[in-house]
């Protein structure tokens, strides 16, 4: 059996996250069993939901575990099966975590999937056609419900999330706007991924400062908030949002190194009778086909391109994972495992 390279969880931060958290260690992987499968992954994702994983704190999700693999999502090929589900040669996505190797329970309901890529890569069933995708359609869908013509705003949008968020909103014809860091993925953001406009929050010191910029972009105010940061961005969009707005709250990466997040204007929720919904994709597996459907489709036209920050074997995941915090991946945060 081969050799298997893991990264643990080995200490817990105890403020900003750093690389000594992480251990490296090399194992066997166990002989299969009736029923299991041996996956090779090809790719690991990196997403900013691990931080507070992190952390033995309460959450929506259990910490994970000190002494275990970090888990999270894969995307490889079977290359041994004991289950008549698979065979070697399948191209699969599932959680095998940060490691080079899983054994996966085939029987296990939602732990393996087998992938077509034909028309989507594989890389890409970690991003737009995988979890971050259904993370954006069922905010947009289910929470902003948007109607034709209304504008809908994203933080982050030129990652996972935001820019499958942007091509689901032009499909359903509504303008959209994104913010993101610097001027590179600023003109992706407009120029490859299609939005309407699209603001550098590196451009403006305060809420003040950004809320002006989106009132030049956002004429008509802003229907529906798509939030993934937290902070100033989101002070900065309260203070566009319209009567009746809608806010799909994802994520508040502002505030992952366990740092209260201050609202600067919360009044502005009641004087607009603003509907504020949290949520977690996992929670909402029932939508997970008709999104992956659409999206699928998105990605195979060429109506969503997303890119994709590809960091080099196991080894480097710490580094591109802290990185990914502090917002220096572009698109997609990936390790490249085979």
């Amino acid at each position: 059996m081969p050799q298997n390279k893991q990264i643990l969880l080995d200490n817990r931060p105890q403020a900003e996250a750093s690389a000594s958290n992480f251990k490296l260690v090399t194992t066997e992987t166990p002989p299969l069993h009736d029923g299991q499968v041996l996956v090779r992954h090809h790719f690991l994702s990196l997403d900013p939901y691990m931080r507070g994983r992190m952390n033995d704190a309460k959450s929506y999700a259990a910490p994970q575990p000190l002494g275990e693999v970090m888990q999270g999502g894969t995307v490889g090929e079977v290359v041994e099966s004991r289950s008549p589900k698979f065979k070697a040669g399948d191209k699969v996505v599932g959680m095998g975590g940060w490691q080079e190797y899983s054994v996966v329970a085939a029987d296990q309901p939602g732990a393996l999937r087998k992938v077509d890529t034909t028309h989507v890569p594989l890389s890409h069933y970690l991003g737009a056609v995988g979890m971050p995708g259904v993370t954006a359609w069922y905010g947009l869908v289910k929470i902003i419900q948007p109607k034709e013509g209304q504008t809908i705003v994203v933080s982050a949008a030129s990652g996972a999330v935001g820019s499958a968020l942007g091509a689901l909103a032009k499909a359903r014809g509504c303008r959209a706007v994104g913010i993101a860091g610097g001027p590179d993925k600023c003109k992706y953001v407009t120029d490859e991924l299609g939005f309407d406009a699209c603001i550098d929050y590196k451009q403006h010191a305060d809420a003040g400062s950004l809320s002006k910029a989106l009132k030049q972009a956002c004429p008509d105010g802003i229907h529906g908030y798509f939030e993934n940061v937290g902070g100033m961005v989101m002070d900065a969009v309260m203070l566009r949002m319209n009567a009746f707005g809608r806010i799909a709250l994802c994520g508040m990466i502002a505030g992952y190194d366990g740092k209260p997040i201050p609202m600067a204007y919360p009044q502005l929720i009641l004087t607009n009778r603003l509907t504020v919904e949290g949520f977690i994709v996992s929670e909402h597996m029932d939508v997970w086909p008709q999104a992956l459907q659409e999206l699928g489709t998105l990605v195979g036209t060429g109506k969503l391109r997303p890119r994709e920050s590809v960091a080099q074997g196991l080894e480097s995941a710490p580094e591109a994972f802290l990185g990914m915090l502090k917002g220096r991946n572009f698109g997609k945060q990936l390790v490249k495992l085979a």
